[in-house]
Formats: C-alpha cells, structure tokens, sequence
C-alpha cells in the first residue's frame, strides 16, 4: 500500500517540480560545457589524447557545477509538511534531469576529436562519479542547513575540491591517470567506488531531520 500511494502522488508532483528545477543554471552549465568540447573543432585544432581527455574531465565538472544546484527549492520550507517524503522529491528531480545531462554527455563526446578521444566507458564513469559527488554535496547541504538555495555554496565547495584533489590525493591512488597508464584500470574501480559511495552518502541525506520535520509541520498548522 505505501509503494501504490507513493506512485499514486509522484505524477502530481512531475508539473511542479519541473517547474522549480534550477532551469537557468543547469542550461548554463550545459551551454558553456558544450562550448567547450565544440573548440577543437571550431579552431580546427588536433589535441593531443591527454589534452582531450583533460577538456572531458574539465566539461565533466562544468557539468556538475550546475547539478550543484539541483537540489535547490525556493518553496522548501513550504513543502516540507507534504505526505511525499522529501526523498522521493529530490530522486523525482535527479529522474526528471538525468535524460537531459545523458544526451548532453553524448553531444559532448561526439564533439571532441574521435582520433584523441579516450576510452567512452571509463571517461562517462568518471564523468557519473563527479556528478554524483556534487548530488551528494547538495543533499548534504540541505540535510544539515535551513537553505534553500544552497547550490552557490556547493558549487564554490566543488570546484575548491577538484583544484585541491590532484595535488592532495595519495600518489598511490592515481584518479587521474591517462589513458595510456597502466594505472588507468584500476584508477577507474576507484572511480566507481567513489560513485557508489557518494549515490549511498546522498541516499542517507535524504530524509528530512525528525525534529526540524515536525517543527516544521507544527508552524504549518499553528493558527495565524
């Protein structure tokens, strides 16, 4: 019974909250990424493969500044009363984009060079895993704060993460490996760890906090 009411409510819910969907940061985001990946070819430039590998990881974290806002709800401390739990609003949002960034991903690499492209399936895994990260920060975000915007402070936290990451992380980890590297395989089990990490990490931020929850139910039914 409480999977059928969940299905039952979730279609009311597909008109407004793709209407509340951070539209103009995710188109942004999805502009100046596909700008990016089309230089090579407006330039008519040959890059090398370490050069087009290191223009994906850069358009792949474009792209996951502007999932950075995803999460952001400007009515969120009105719709916390609701009966649909908040997470099945944020995964209704992340099912709602996730066709969207999947085509944008697909124009991205038919854009790069195919002679120095690197491998599709480890790049698009690296690409899923800092997407997923910057989810996992929004919800985060949203779990511990009263916010309702927190995208601009997540994505400020992102970027600083990815300047900081190659030159913090352990030598032996090797995330950044190229493509002709003999750490390159196992350089992407990490990657995919990361992302089943960080997809878990979201998951458990997703319910709203028991106390601030019936606070908030409590003001919405007190009288005016």
């Amino acid at each position: 019974m409480r999977v059928t009411a969940v299905r039952g409510v979730t279609p009311d819910l597909v008109g407004p909250v793709w209407r509340t969907l951070p539209w103009r940061a995710l188109a942004a985001a999805g502009i100046l990424g596909l700008l990016v990946a089309a230089t090579p070819l407006v330039t008519g430039g040959e890059p090398a493969p370490w050069q087009t590998l290191l223009l994906l990881r850069g358009i792949a974290l474009i792209g996951a500044l502007g999932l950075a806002f995803l999460l952001d709800d400007p009515a969120r401390h009105l719709t916390a009363p609701l009966p649909t739990p908040r997470p099945v609003r944020q995964a209704l949002r992340v099912a709602l984009v996730t066709p969207i960034a999947a085509l944008w991903w697909a124009a991205v690499l038919l854009l790069t060079p195919s002679a120095s492209r690197p491998p599709v399936g480890e790049v698009t895994l690296e690409a899923v895993a800092v997407g997923v990260l910057a989810l996992a920060a929004a919800a985060l975000a949203v779990r511990l704060t009263d916010e309702a915007r927190p995208g601009p402070f997540v994505a400020a936290v992102l970027l600083l993460t990815a300047v900081l990451a190659p030159l913090l992380a352990p030598e032996g980890w090797a995330l950044f490996a190229q493509a002709d590297d003999p750490r390159w395989p196992a350089a992407h089990d990490r990657w995919a760890v990361l992302a089943v990490g960080a997809a878990v990490a979201g998951a458990l931020c997703g319910p709203e906090p028991l106390g601030r929850g019936a606070r908030r139910i409590r003001g919405a039914g007190a009288p005016v």
